[in-house]
């Protein structure tokens, strides 16, 4: 489909959404649209992934799979505005990656329920970059618990543990988990079953490192989160602060380990060049700062093989986790337990684990770890005592406040 022979702008004329892959793998001045209309015009994909020191196949392969996910994704839109009747209502947020094969495989499997029950289903999975907003707003419009949707399914810890919204009617018991065949081996070391029975967990999103060695020079690896937060890393670290998911799971966990000042040396550690608050307060300079290290979910290492340069980091202490939760309402669980049990089920686990990079919960899939892990890989898991005992809600705000001051201080 994609040849190398292609220059970059006939590749982003025909396929405008490979430009958001270019963007994102150090094409950045192809933001400009003087720069794609200039270079881009002569500049050949081969000749560009050569002078960067990237993997051909491999970047040809991600280029593919982002016009793929964009025609299955047209298709599946289309599906999900047909329905209007329903008797199950299914709401959340899915991780992009994933998305459109998880809406195939979830439309599949309640089409079939249907012709079984004659119960309809309606849909409303958005693409987690939407954010949690989405869900918050359809929440706080709610005046009791009857009202909500029969399932929820989503990641984040803000989502479903503010007592204002979702996490008011945790408090109330109207939720109940669905209990799962079993646990995979790979979190052997970890309970992420819920005691109080209320929340289900279907997977995970690891939060991992990315070296870059070349701009590393003399500073040794990093290889736990302690090591982030010391002084020599300061301003040399790029952080996911637009996966709000994820970067609360950090901030929540760093908190939990290394209290008030582990979040300000987190926020020290921050390039500032790489922060909204100091993008707006420094825009209009010339800025060549480049991070030293990256914290990116586990999935986005896929396209590691691309970048000779860098080193994939497996926190030696444990890889932080943003659970994928799943809420189903108790008084409808009677009709929705199937959609519940599916949604934890080996198909949709191998989805997460095989396309996302999502470890799954389901004991039946192969999850994709590093080799160097046998018997289960190290994780940094908050535990339900921390989440109970604690107002995640206000932590969030919290640390988000002791990030920001440091992050943006001269």
């Amino acid at each position: 489909m994609i040849k190398v022979s292609m220059t970059i702008k006939e590749i982003v004329e025909t396929w405008p959404e490979t430009l958001d892959v270019f963007i994102a793998n150090g094409f950045e001045n192809l933001k400009e649209p003087k720069v794609l209309e200039s270079v881009g015009r002569f500049l050949k994909l081969e000749s560009a992934l050569t002078n960067k020191g990237y993997a051909v196949d491999t970047f040809v392969q991600l280029l593919e799979d982002k016009v793929n996910e964009q025609q299955n994704q047209v298709d599946i839109t289309l599906v999900e505005k047909k329905q209007q009747d329903y008797d199950i209502d299914v709401a959340g947020l899915l991780p992009c990656p994933v998305r459109v094969p998880l809406l195939e495989a979830f439309n599949a499997f309640t089409d079939d329920y249907q012709q079984r029950s004659g119960l309809k289903t309606r849909s409303r999975l958005e693409a987690a970059s939407v954010g949690a907003d989405w869900m918050e707003e359809n929440i706080q419009s709610l005046t009791s618990a009857s009202q909500l949707p029969d399932l929820f399914i989503s990641a984040g810890f803000d989502t479903f543990f503010d007592p204002k919204g979702i996490g008011l009617y945790q408090q109330q018991g109207a939720f109940e988990a669905v209990p799962l065949s079993g646990t995979n081996s790979d979190f052997a070391e970890i309970d992420l079953i819920d005691p109080r029975h209320s929340y289900s967990i279907v997977s995970v999103v690891p939060a991992v490192f990315m070296v870059d060695k070349l701009a590393l020079g003399d500073l040794p690896v990093p290889r736990t989160w302690a090591d982030l937060l010391k002084p020599i890393y300061e301003q040399k670290v790029a952080l996911p602060v637009g996966d709000f998911d994820l970067f609360n799971a950090i901030l929540l966990n760093i908190h939990k380990e290394f209290g008030d000042d582990g979040v300000e040396r987190l926020g020290r550690s921050m390039l500032k060049s790489m922060h909204p608050a100091q993008m707006v307060k420094g825009a209009g300079r010339v800025q060549e700062q480049k991070p030293l290290v990256t914290i990116l979910p586990y999935f986005f290492t896929r396209m590691a093989g691309a970048i000779k340069s860098v080193e994939i980091v497996w926190p030696e202490d444990g890889a932080i986790i943003s659970p994928i939760f799943l809420l189903a309402k108790k008084e409808s669980l009677d009709k929705t337990r199937e959609i519940a049990e599916f949604l934890s089920s080996q198909t949709v686990g191998e989805v997460l684990a095989k396309k996302g990079l999502f470890p799954s919960l389901n004991p039946d899939v192969e999850n994709v770890l590093p080799e160097c892990f046998q018997g289960g890989a190290p994780w940094k898991w908050l535990g339900w005592d921390y989440i109970y005992d604690n107002n995640i809600a206000e932590l969030i705000c919290h640390t988000d406040a002791l990030f920001n001051a440091a992050a943006i201080q001269e």
